[in-house]
């Protein structure tokens, strides 16, 4: 089952795809503006996006521009069929698709199962066995690490954390995928719990701990692995 993010403002028309999507045995997560799609969006970490470009609040354009600072989660266009201009500006700032309106219902599945399909060969491919970054190096399957060719002990929280780092390296990951990743979205303890493993990953990995160059915070929303630039990063 993979987990979709329903961005429609017409409700007899969301709840209509949200019924047929359902049916083909997907969790649907509905909202009706672009507010509340960028909050579901980090709070339910959805396999698929689903964006109507015409919606109020923040336009469906800007939804999606955010979404790729962070994620390379599908993301599939609605549009009307005279709407080519958005389309295209869609596509320039990241969209993996568009379906106009009105769609057959065929055709919006197919383009569905096949955004998935390369999202889950993508992230397959991913996972290789070692990782490498900024003179860290990871061995998966052997659970080893090593900094500057010095290896380091790592419990495996931090292991993990460190993993999935190194998997997007360059690029934001959030507090939020990271506390739904390892602890859960039902988690109920403090979220400091995370802030405490970050710590203990740059104690093993940094230089200077208190003043990191490799794993940075970037405020208010997450963690990035070789941030070059400091000025975005308190080092928290």
């Amino acid at each position: 089952m993979s987990k979709l993010l329903l961005v429609e403002d017409d409700e007899t028309l969301r709840e209509a795809l949200s019924f047929l999507l359902r049916r083909e045995d997907h969790e649907v997560v509905e909202v009706s503006d672009g507010a509340a799609a960028l909050e579901a969006f980090e709070a339910e970490a959805p396999d698929l996006v689903l964006l109507d470009l015409m919606i109020p609040e923040v336009p469906g354009i800007e939804v999606c521009r955010r979404i790729r600072l962070t994620s390379d989660v599908p993301v599939i266009m609605l549009t009307a069929l005279d709407a080519k201009s958005d389309v295209v500006m869609g596509l320039e700032v990241g969209a993996d698709d568009y379906i106009t309106k009105p769609y057959s219902t065929p055709e919006l599945l197919a383009r569905i199962r096949g955004a998935l399909r390369r999202s889950k060969s993508r992230v397959s491919a991913e996972r290789e066995t070692r990782l490498t970054g900024g003179g860290i190096e990871m061995d998966i399957e052997r659970h080893q690490v090593w900094v500057e060719g010095e290896v380091v002990k790592m419990p495996l929280r931090e292991f993990q954390i460190l993993e999935m780092l190194l998997q997007h390296p360059g690029r934001v990951v959030t507090r939020t995928a990271l506390m739904n990743r390892f602890w859960g979205k039902d988690f109920f303890g403090d979220s400091k719990t995370l802030d405490v493993h970050i710590r203990r990953i740059r104690s093993r990995i940094e230089a200077d701990p208190a003043r990191p160059t490799r794993l940075v915070t970037v405020r208010g929303v997450g963690f990035r692995l070789l941030n070059p630039d400091p000025e975005e990063s308190d080092g928290a």
